[in-house]
C-alpha cells in the first residue's frame, strides 16, 4: 500500500495525504513523552552518566522521574500543540509526495515503482519537501520541550510572535541545514527497508500465514525505524542543537548551555567537550521512539488507506446495485 502500485489503483494523492496527516495525529499523541526525553537528551552538554553530579539527566527512568517531580506528568507534552500541526502536516506532504512521486517514476521511466532503490531516492526527496514545509512549526516545537520553569513561551502565539520580534524570520529555520542532509538518507532509508522486510516477509511467510498484516505492517515499520535512525541520528542532534539558539536563557536550568555559529562549528565543539560519543547522546530513547513511532506511523498509514480503499469499494458497490 505504501508506494504507487499499478495493480493496486486505490488510494489517490489526496487520500495518501489525509492517510498520512492521519497516521501523524495518532502516532505523536502516543510517542510524545519520548521525544521530550530525548530532546533533553540532546541539549545536554554534560556527560549522561549518575557519576557526574553535574548531569542533570542520567538515563530514561531517571530522567521520566525528575521531570515528573520537577515539572508534573504534563511535562511530557510540552509542545505538543505545534507537534500535533508538525506531525499532521508532515505526513500529508510525506505521503503525498511519496506516492506522487512513484508514480510518476512508474510513468516515465523504466524503473519498477516497487523497487527499494526507488523507495529510497523517492522516500528521501518526499521527506525534504516535507521537512522544508514544517520546520518552522519543528523549531517551536523543539523549544516547547526543551524550556524549563518558569516558561519562557506562554502559549504558541507567544512564541511566535517572541521570535520573529528578537531573533527575526531566520530563527523558524535555525537547524534546516543539517536537517535536510540527515533526512534524506533517514527517509529513504525508512521507506526502502519498509520496503526489503515487507517483501522479505511475504518470501518467509506461507500464503495461509498471512492473516495479520496489521501486526507484519507494524512489525517492518519499527524494524526500519531502528536501522535508518542509528545510521543517521548525529544529524539529528546537530539540528537539535542548532534550533535553540538564542535561546539559551531557557536553558540555565537544565545545565551548561553553548552558542553555536553553524554546523560545522556545533561539529567541533561537540567532538573537543564531549568526544565522539557526544554525537550519540539521547540515543536509547531516540530509538525506542523511532521503532515506536515510524511503526505506528505505517501502521496506521496501511490502516487509513485500507479503511478508505474500503468505503470506496463499498460505495461503488451500493451504486451498482441502486
Amino acid at each position: 500500500m505504501v508506494g504507487y502500485d499499478p495493480e493496486a489503483k486505490c488510494v489517490s494523492t489526496a487520500e495518501a495525504a489525509a492517510a498520512g496527516s492521519a497516521s501523524g495525529l495518532v502516532t505523536r499523541v502516543l510517542i510524545s513523552p519520548l521525544d521530550v526525553i530525548k530532546i533533553r537528551f540532546q541539549l545536554q552538554i554534560e556527560q549522561l552518566s549518575s557519576r557526574n553530579p553535574a548531569a542533570k539527566y542520567h538515563g530514561i527512568l531517571q530522567a521520566v522521574q525528575r521531570i515528573c517531580q520537577e515539572e508534573g506528568l504534563v511535562a511530557f507534552w510540552k509542545g505538543h500543540v505545534p507537534a500535533q500541526f508538525l506531525s499532521a502536516g508532515y505526513g500529508a506532504v510525506q505521503f503525498m509526495a511519496f506516492e506522487s512521486l512513484t508514480k510518476l517514476v512508474h510513468n516515465v521511466t523504466s524503473y519498477n515503482a516497487r523497487d527499494s532503490f526507488v523507495h529510497f531516492v523517492c522516500g528521501g526527496l518526499a521527506a525534504c519537501t516535507a521537512t522544508v514545509a514544517v520546520q518552522p512549526v519543528d523549531t517551536l516545537r523543539t523549544r516547547f520541550a526543551a524550556q524549563g520553569e518558569p516558561k519562557v513561551y506562554r502559549n504558541l502565539r507567544h512564541a511566535v510572535v517572541t521570535m520573529y520580534q528578537t531573533e527575526g524570520p531566520r530563527a523558524f529555520y535555525r537547524g534546516l541545514t543539517p536537517t535536510i542532509v540527515a533526512i534524506f538518507p533517514y527517509a529513504g532509508l525508512q521507506f526502502s527497508f519498509y520496503n526489503i522486510l515487507q517483501q522479505f516477509s511475504e518470501w518467509m511467510i506461507p500464503a495461509e500465514g498471512k492473516k495479520g498484516g496489521n501486526v507484519k505492517n507494524l512489525v517492518c515499520g519499527s524494524c526500519a525505524g531502528i536501522i535508518s535512525k542509528t545510521l543517521t541520528y548525529p544529524f539529528d542532534l546537530f539540528k537539535k542543537r542548532l534550533q535553540v539558539g538564542g535561546f539559551e536563557h531557557a536553558r540555565a536550568a537544565f545545565g551548561q548551555v553553548r552558542m553555536y555559529r553553524g554546523l560545522l562549528d556545533c561539529i567541533r565543539q561537540i567532538m573537543r567537550e564531549e568526544g565522539p560519543g557526544g554525537f550519540f547522546k539521547g540515543l536509547s530513547p531516540s530509538l525506542l521512539k523511532a521503532a515506536v513511532s515510524t511503526g505506528l506511523v505505517f501502521f496506521w498509514y496501511e490502516l487509513f488507506c485500507s479503511l478508505l480503499c474500503a468505503l470506496k469499494s463499498t460505495d461503488s458497490t451500493t451504486r451498482k446495485e441502486g
